[in-house]
């Protein structure tokens, strides 16, 4: 069984944040999630979703608000990594106080290092906070980007390397945001790639190609997708991170009726 959660952070622009909450418990959702949280009033998004008793799937673990491919504390920056694991102590800490399950990690831009510098400081930064995730009961989710059309310049772009950093830093705490519509742009191959993988991924995020809107705008089959999915036994969130393509409302039943086929 698919368990949708509702991305807020594109959707319903004309409301405040903390409305946009009522909105989607008003079509039947009864789990969001969203990015940063420090630019967000968490005593005001904690006391809605009690309101509505809607829960929050996941989270960015990076606290800096900047695009994923302009972080200036990439895991990517071996020099960097203390800081990284003070943002995402602290995250998990803010995690818990939600019971939020999964915290979204952009690993950030190239720098100027070596491909397998990068790639070990990746990791690296992913072991050493990897414990405290794992006694908290979070998830450390590492979300690979396209590079060809959203986030030039991204280190992770491909699910390949994302699978290989997760089995290497080896913990239950640590797993892979796979996000369908990136991965779409970047390598295709969508249903074989999700189900031969299901032991190293934590989330799925889903919107169509092109455009970035809901399914069944584009060229993916959705139905297909989340049917083969859930057939291989998947049981986390699948995240709806999208744009509407014509009215928010409308994208909202178009997704409700998707998750109940």
């Amino acid at each position: 069984m698919i368990r949708p959660s509702i991305c807020l952070e594109m959707i319903y622009e004309d409301v405040s944040f903390v409305d946009r909450i009522d909105r989607v418990a008003d079509h039947g959702f009864d789990t969001v999630e969203f990015w940063t949280w420090p630019d967000k009033d968490l005593d005001a998004v904690e006391a809605r979703l009690n309101e509505h008793d809607v829960s929050i799937a996941g989270m960015a673990a990076n606290t800096e608000p900047r695009r994923p491919e302009e972080l200036k504390r990439p895991l990517t920056d071996p020099t960097k990594q203390d800081a990284i694991v003070t943002d995402f102590e602290e995250s998990i800490e803010v995690a818990n106080r939600l019971d939020c399950p999964n915290l979204i990690v952009l690993v950030g831009p190239e720098v100027e290092h070596t491909h397998a510098e990068m790639y070990d400081s990746v990791v690296d930064c992913l072991r050493e906070v990897a414990p405290t995730a794992e006694a908290a009961g979070i998830t450390l989710i590492v979300e690979p980007l396209n590079t060809a059309v959203d986030h030039e310049g991204y280190f992770l772009e491909r699910s390949s390397v994302g699978f290989d950093i997760v089995r290497e830093v080896d913990s239950p705490a640590v797993k892979i945001n796979f996000d369908i519509y990136h991965q779409q742009i970047s390598e295709g191959n969508i249903i074989s790639t999700v189900t031969e993988n299901l032991d190293a991924i934590g989330h799925l995020h889903v919107a169509d190609v092109p455009g970035r809107h809901e399914p069944g705008t584009g060229e993916l089959n959705y139905p297909n997708i989340l049917a083969a999915v859930d057939d291989a036994g998947y049981d986390r969130y699948v995240g709806f991170e999208y744009t509407a393509a014509v009215d928010d409302d409308r994208a909202l039943t178009a997704i409700r009726e998707l998750v109940t086929e």
